[in-house]
């Protein structure tokens, strides 16, 4: 009979082993959004996604603020704004900069890199020699490094493929990964969902974000294998510059009970159904809200269901 070869190495281990090993805490490069790790980030173009990376690579090099509140520990960067030139890059970065500060030596400026199957590793490698604390590469974007693919092809292997080794590199390199990448057209319940390609693109990741657009506004949604779920409601200025406006959830709560405010007040006094086409919201949301409203003292209720604004 032939010798049992042991399965003993690095990657295999008992459950009562688990329990007693201690690691590193997880961390994070835009605390709450971005951990070390490859993530997928997507969206409709021209819809700001440049803007948003270009955002985190300033505050991560200077050690500021992303998204206008969130303190970043400062770090080496590359980005690899691979579908501009320097041009209009010294004009986003003018835009998004006042005119007294000095740009970050910290920052690297890439307009040009090589396919994945052709170098691309190898030049992320080498930058991350020669920094001092790499924290960020920026890859934007994915089309423009992704190895051309063949018809025989498996979709679901190709895009897998053409992700996943970013994130071995994050690990490898201890820093985050940000791919960019677009979004379909057609919108879907679940955000990460409008991913454009098969799900080997998010299933070849550690973390998805995913930038939309509606009538109430932009959101960040994110998710991941160590990040906690978040929906943000966030805002891009005429200057460039992202702004964090909080959960998405209770900045939609906030337009709606204005909208409701805005509404009674025109109307004097009114039922859920007058107030839902004064505003132009749904009924059944107007009915869950204008109650919550009357127990906050926002409105008073009156007889037969109806509200007005409290004096």
């Amino acid at each position: 009979m032939a010798d049992i070869i042991p399965l003993v190495d690095q990657h295999t281990f008992t459950a009562a082993d688990l329990q007693h090993m201690e690691f590193e805490p997880l961390r994070y490069v835009i605390p709450g959004y971005l951990a070390e790790g490859a993530t997928l980030f997507a969206g409709k173009p021209k819809l700001g996604k440049s803007w948003l990376v270009l955002d985190w690579c300033i505050s991560v090099a200077i050690g500021g603020y992303a998204l206008g509140s969130i303190k970043c520990e400062q770090g080496d960067v590359l980005y690899a704004a691979l579908e501009d030139n320097q041009r209009r890059l010294q004009r986003r970065m003018r835009q998004v900069i006042p005119d007294r500060q000095g740009w970050p030596d910290r920052l690297t400026l890439r307009t040009s890199m090589k396919r994945l199957n052709d170098g691309l590793l190898d030049e992320l490698r080498a930058w991350a020699r020669v920094s001092a604390n790499p924290r960020l590469i920026v890859i934007d974007t994915l089309a423009k490094v992704r190895p051309p693919t063949k018809r025989s092809d498996n979709p679901y292997e190709a895009d897998y493929q053409a992700v996943e080794p970013f994130l071995s590199l994050a690990a490898e390199l201890e820093l985050a990964i940000i791919v960019v990448h677009h979004t379909r057209k057609a919108d879907a319940d679940d955000p990460l969902d409008m991913v454009s390609g098969t799900t080997g693109l998010t299933g070849g990741v550690d973390s998805v974000m995913v930038l939309t657009r509606d009538g109430q506004g932009t959101v960040l949604t994110g998710r991941g294998r160590d990040l906690d779920d978040f929906e943000s409601a966030v805002k891009l200025d005429n200057s460039g510059r992202w702004t964090l406006l909080g959960d998405a959830d209770e900045v939609r709560r906030s337009k709606e009970r204005n909208r409701i405010l805005e509404a009674v007040e025109r109307l004097g006094e009114a039922g859920p159904k007058e107030i839902a086409e004064a505003s132009g919201l749904k009924e059944n949301n107007v009915k869950v809200l204008v109650g919550k409203m009357a127990s906050d003292g926002e409105l008073e209720k009156l007889e037969r269901g109806r509200y007005r604004l409290r004096t």
